[in-house]
């Protein structure tokens, strides 16, 4: 079985454990929604935050949901000038027969911006 990459990003209010674990699940939410998918399908997952995000590690979010499983990393995204700033970006890697082509990739909040074309 193939296995597809699914694209996602968010931005938190704040700087606080709270608005990032609301953010990340509200986005992994809409990713597991708009897919279609069963945990069984999800292999990992990659998150990245923007350096000013620090209160909590968004793969916390992904625990609380039930994802014990699931392999899952986090680290801190570059620094480019002009960034959206309080970003988490998620990477999903599923195991599917779908194409990738319909893979339904999630932007939400202030990361819209990061994807016009979707």
């Amino acid at each position: 079985m193939p296995v597809r990459g699914i694209r996602g990003a968010t931005t938190a209010q704040d700087n606080t454990r709270e608005a990032i674990l609301s953010a990340t699940e509200e986005l992994l939410q809409a990713i597991v929604a708009a897919n279609q998918l069963a945990l069984e399908d999800i292999a990992s997952v990659l998150f990245t935050v923007t350096s000013d995000l620090d209160a909590e590690y968004p793969a916390r979010a992904a625990r609380e949901l039930g994802w014990h499983d699931i392999a899952l990393l986090g680290a801190t995204e570059m620094n480019v000038p002009g960034g959206v700033p309080r970003c988490i970006r998620v990477l999903l890697h599923v195991n599917t027969d779908k194409p990738a082509s319909q893979m339904k990739h999630i932007y939400l909040r202030g990361a819209r911006a990061l994807r016009p074309d979707r």
